[in-house]
């Protein structure tokens, strides 16, 4: 077991340590030495410096479309699943068997089948191509709302409920002075799942948007490997270097999330596991 954990440790970390040393080159540094080596020159400084300036520096821009499709979306998502879920997991209410059944069932049906779909309907409403076609669909997170269900069933006991239902609490002030506190860990677990999915978002945002002020990271970042490819702009092969240390710059925050929100994740996956 451990030889097949390292395995798939080196081919999972393989593609990130060739990035890392691949944006430290320039363009001639990048196709006469080794993959996983530096080159004679170290390019990174003034790699990030073409990045930031490139078509009069647009990746700023995406990245800060990328920062509002996250946040928006992912706490969004996370708020709306930690709701749905302490709502099925604690209220009987008619139905409430058939909608759990209709969640569980809307986990297996992949986001690339709904994205034509979603284009025909947002298209008759009037909103491609602006920020919400791609915030609004990120809200719904079925896996959270599983999630949450089943951590709030043990999380948050009924007796402490009563008791503040009987000091004379209201539902909404039970759930945000109380309930929240206890399911914070699974709120983070499902927050760290929308963010790592709405940053990476790219089929979605492909078809719903063309303007190009409005793209996220990754459609951008797509857009510039078909201009180095292709070779459609003149003296394109030259922003290879630039790709490759936007795509670095793109999984930073990521790994910068992870890190600050893994300890809550560990508890949050791990809490409900063991019953007391």
């Amino acid at each position: 077991m451990t030889v097949a954990m390292a395995l798939m440790l080196g081919y999972t970390l393989l593609p990130l340590v060739w990035l890392m040393f691949g944006a430290t080159k320039s363009n001639e540094g990048l196709l006469s030495s080794r993959g996983l080596w530096f080159a004679d020159d170290f390019n990174l400084f003034d790699n990030i410096h073409d990045v930031l300036t490139y078509e009069d520096g647009i990746y700023l821009r995406w990245f800060a479309n990328n920062l509002l499709y996250s946040v928006v979306g992912a706490g969004g998502a996370a708020m709306i699943a930690t709701l749905g879920g302490y709502a099925l997991a604690k209220f009987e209410f008619a139905g409430r068997r058939l909608m759990f059944a209709l969640v569980l069932g809307a986990i297996s049906i992949p986001g690339t089948a709904l994205a034509v779909p979603t284009y025909l309907l947002f298209s008759d409403v009037g909103i491609v191509n602006t920020p919400w076609a791609v915030i609004l669909p990120s809200l719904a997170s079925p896996f959270g709302l599983y999630l949450m269900r089943v951590y709030a069933a043990d999380a948050v006991p009924d007796a402490m409920l009563e008791a503040a239902r009987m000091d004379g609490a209201g539902e909404l002030r039970i759930f945000f002075t109380i309930s929240l506190r206890l399911l914070a860990p699974g709120f983070v677990t499902v927050l760290l799942f929308a963010l790592v999915a709405t940053w990476n978002n790219y089929f979605l945002p492909l078809i719903v948007l063309n303007d190009p002020n409005w793209f996220p990271l990754t459609v951008g970042l797509n857009r510039w490997n078909g201009q180095a490819n292709g070779g459609s702009v003149a003296g394109s092969t030259s922003i290879y270097p630039i790709l490759l240390t936007g795509s670095l710059l793109a999984i930073v925050p990521l790994i910068v999330a992870f890190l600050f929100l893994q300890r809550f994740w560990q508890s949050g996956l791990s809490a409900g596991g063991v019953k007391q």
